[in-house]
């Protein structure tokens, strides 16, 4: 496990194994982002004139290794670009890439700006999530460890406290803990041991789990849960989390997709489509870890999580095309397609959160293909029954440095989703809008007055290119600190 801690320490003199440097563009050659006379004297002057000589020039995204022999106590400077200005989440991505670069080494110490608490948590942030390596079924030597120990460089003005570099390894170990379970095969994470790993480490968070099988599942009515799982010899679960704080003046509800491996049903998938199922129970893991972080933080907030767990798959038991199902919330559902399944999961845990009278209802879930088509790989779709609420989980998004884009909720697409034998159909035969039309079917769940978000993470959930920033190839833990971001808004209400 990284850890990261604070230093007001000159970094000529740090007993480190790398140094990371920032630097700006500038017309005689790169510069330090942070005031480094010492550094620049260690190197006679001709630190930027090096860095020239090697291409660099202080882009953001940058980067640059050269040997110090001997000019500061690190062996290695690594220069990293931030460009000629830089907000927070400019140097979690920063400090993210240099740390990714110097994999193999044990111990960095960065030299970003970090004057103030929320700067230096930027860094130690960036640095934490650009350390994670996912190993675990790698069985060569040949493996380069993470850099096990992080020191961050702050300002020496005492408004940057130990309590900075303590919230940033919460954070960095509730994405952690959802980029792990992203990228665990189907084969270890089905629907049961998900839930077996909820109550584990939810119960060491202080976290009260409830799970409920399929016997329960099935007694209680969640028909869209047993519909969706019951093609697989690993059933269903649902899962509930909760954290209460005597504190607290307002309750939310998260609300997760959480299929563990995908294939479409019968509805099967092209086999291109397929590989990267496992990440399809990446909402479900972004509210778990968002879950875990809250209760480590004790934000004084009340917050209940559903983990909607199922496995889809085809078998002589699955649902067909054309089944009637009974969600939870008692209304009829149509299944025109068997791959239109995150939805009737979501239904009947949306259904089953309003029951706690929370004062917003948040589901995410890698929901649908049309969000990558609308919005790309890294950003996510919102959509809400409030404009407001949809303007708040955007900002919370984006305050975070997780892309999130507001998108509406067209009346017109409804009645696509009109069914001649029940009360909705899961799918509209069109597929232009058809993000949009997932979350007026959500929206047919939540109850009046209730107010709703969704958030559709089909891309950022699943990096399927290079590594950037601190963002690595496979999960990517989106999401979570967004949900966290939000409890933490509520906590200030």
């Amino acid at each position: 496990m990284t850890t990261v801690r604070l230093n007001s320490a000159d970094p000529v003199s740090l007993d480190t194994d790398a140094l990371v440097v920032a630097f700006r563009p500038g017309a005689g050659g790169p510069s330090p982002a942070v005031s480094a006379e010492a550094l620049d004297a260690a190197f006679g002057g001709k630190l930027a004139t090096s860095l020239t000589s090697v291409g660099f020039t202080g882009k953001a995204g940058e980067l640059a290794k050269l040997p110090t022999f001997g000019a500061v106590t690190a062996p290695v400077l690594v220069a990293v670009g931030v460009g000629e200005s830089v907000d927070a989440e400019g140097l979690r991505r920063a400090a993210g890439a240099a740390v990714r670069s110097l994999a193999g080494t044990a111990r960095a110490a960065l030299v970003l700006p970090a004057g103030s608490a929320e700067e230096a948590e930027a860094v130690a942030l960036g640095a934490l999530l650009g350390a994670y390596s996912f190993a675990r079924y790698r069985t060569g030597d040949d493996q380069k460890a993470p850099v096990a120990e992080l020191t961050v460089v702050s300002g020496a003005d005492g408004s940057v406290t130990d309590g900075v570099a303590e919230r940033a390894s919460v954070l960095a170990e509730s994405v952690t803990l959802v980029r792990d379970l992203v990228n665990t095969p189907p084969s270890d994470l089905w629907p049961a041991k998900f839930a077996e790993i909820a109550e584990q480490t939810g119960g060491k968070a202080g976290l009260t789990v409830e799970v409920l099988d399929d016997q329960r599942l099935k007694e209680a009515g969640y028909g869209g849960i047993i519909g969706v799982g019951q093609g697989s010899v690993n059933p269903p679960r649902l899962v509930r989390l909760s954290y209460t704080h005597p504190d607290a003046a307002k309750t939310l509800a998260f609300v997760g997709k959480g299929i563990t491996f995908d294939s479409g049903g019968l509805s099967l998938k092209p086999s291109a489509s397929m590989d990267w199922m496992k990440s399809d129970m990446g909402g479900a893991g972004a509210v778990f870890g968002a879950l875990v972080g809250i209760a480590r933080l004790g934000l004084p907030v009340n917050v209940v999580g559903y983990l909607c767990l199922a496995e889809n798959l085809p078998s002589g038991t699955a649902q067909r095309p054309s089944d009637v199902i009974h969600s939870y919330s008692g209304k009829t559902v149509e299944v025109l397609d068997t791959d239109a399944e995150g939805r009737l999961v979501l239904m009947d845990g949306i259904a089953r959160a309003a029951e706690d009278g929370p004062d917003l209802i948040v589901d995410v879930a890698t929901l649908t293909g049309a969000q990558i088509v609308a919005l790309g790989w890294r950003t996510a779709g919102v959509m809400a029954n409030d404009d407001a609420v949809r303007d708040l989980v955007v900002e919370a998004a984006r305050a975070a440095g997780e892309g999130a884009w507001g998108m509406p909720l067209p009346e017109e697409l409804r009645k696509g989703l009109d069914s001649p034998v029940a009360d909705i159909a899961n799918l509209q035969p069109e597929r232009w809008g058809s993000m949009l039309a997932a979350g007026i079917f959500l929206k047919e769940f939540v109850p009046d007055g209730v107010r709703w978000a969704h958030i559709d993470m089909a891309g950022p959930a699943f990096n399927k290119g290079e590594p950037h920033g601190y963002t690595p190839k496979g999960g990517t833990g989106a999401i979570t600190r967004t949900l966290i971001g939000l409890a933490e808004r509520h906590a200030s209400i």
